[in-house]
């Protein structure tokens, strides 16, 4: 499959099959990452099956992955009820690759509820993505994990990369590259992990760097953002020991919050 005519988050999701209590995914190859697969999709599938196989759930409220191995093959997502409450649903989902589990998700689903705080956060405005320059220049497209051509991503501030910077902080917009993709909760999940670790603008050379861990806390009942554009911000906040710390914050195309999510990376460099 080329990159002009990729497979989407969508027809992967809806084309799972159920077998066993779960869900197995085809993976393209598209979407890989080296040895495994893009750890968003590895997230978005879960929720997706989660969502499939429990109706009338409430809207997405958090999401805790741990990326426990690598996902060298088509992985099937069993999801399973923890609990559920009166506002509040849980919901764990295993994924594995034959007897081997490579990731748990652990999904939180909440009802809206009227309450006396209502706290909004907006960032500072940025320009349209049509503005900015794609953030993997045309030279470096074939360096470039497979998975990150499934989306349009343009840098708004920061630094790319390897590009020697004093601090790690990455600001882009972004949007799956597939429009039948760019809606849903868990399309939204999936692009949560688009942008490269935070620390990466700080190296001066090439080092392997593996996500370990990701929680995502989502405020709308439904994100949605005009033609699919996210703004992502990501910053390191510390790091030591080979592990660095980081986090993300997305905003919708008007600037205003929507979920923000804590991450830690293994780093070999």
């Amino acid at each position: 499959m080329s990159n002009s005519a990729p497979i989407g988050f969508a027809e992967i999701a809806s084309s799972m099959q159920l077998e066993n209590g779960g869900y197995r995914a085809s993976i393209p190859d598209n979407w890989r990452q080296g040895r495994t697969c893009y750890g968003g999709l590895t997230a978005g599938l879960a929720v997706a099956a989660a969502e499939l196989s429990y109706e009338n759930l409430p809207p997405l409220r958090s999401v805790n992955v741990n990326f426990v191995g690598p996902v060298t093959g088509d992985p099937l997502f069993t999801p399973k009820l923890l609990r559920q409450g009166r506002n509040v649903t849980m919901i764990e989902v295993i994924a594995t690759v034959g007897d081997d589990v490579v990731g748990t998700v652990t999904c939180a689903f909440g009802t809206a509820r009227e309450s006396d705080l209502n706290v909004e956060y907006t960032t500072t405005p940025a320009r349209a993505p049509e503005d900015c320059e794609p953030f993997t220049p045309p030279q470096m497209a074939d360096f470039v994990p497979k998975f990150f051509h499934r989306f349009e991503t343009q840098l708004i501030g920061g630094g790319r990369p390897m590009s020697g910077k004093d601090e790690g902080y990455i600001r882009a917009w972004s949007r799956h590259h597939d429009p039948a993709s760019r809606e849903g909760t868990a399309s939204f999940v999936t692009l949560s992990d688009v942008l490269p670790p935070a620390a990466m603008p700080m190296f001066k050379k090439m080092g392997p760097v593996s996500s370990m861990t990701f929680l995502l806390n989502i405020l709308d009942d439904a994100p949605i953002t005009k033609d699919g554009w996210w703004q992502v911000e990501s910053r390191q906040t510390a790091a030591r020991g080979g592990y660095s710390t980081q986090v993300m914050r997305f905003y919708d195309y008007q600037g205003r919050l929507v979920a923000e999510g804590l991450q830690s990376v293994t780093i070999f460099i």
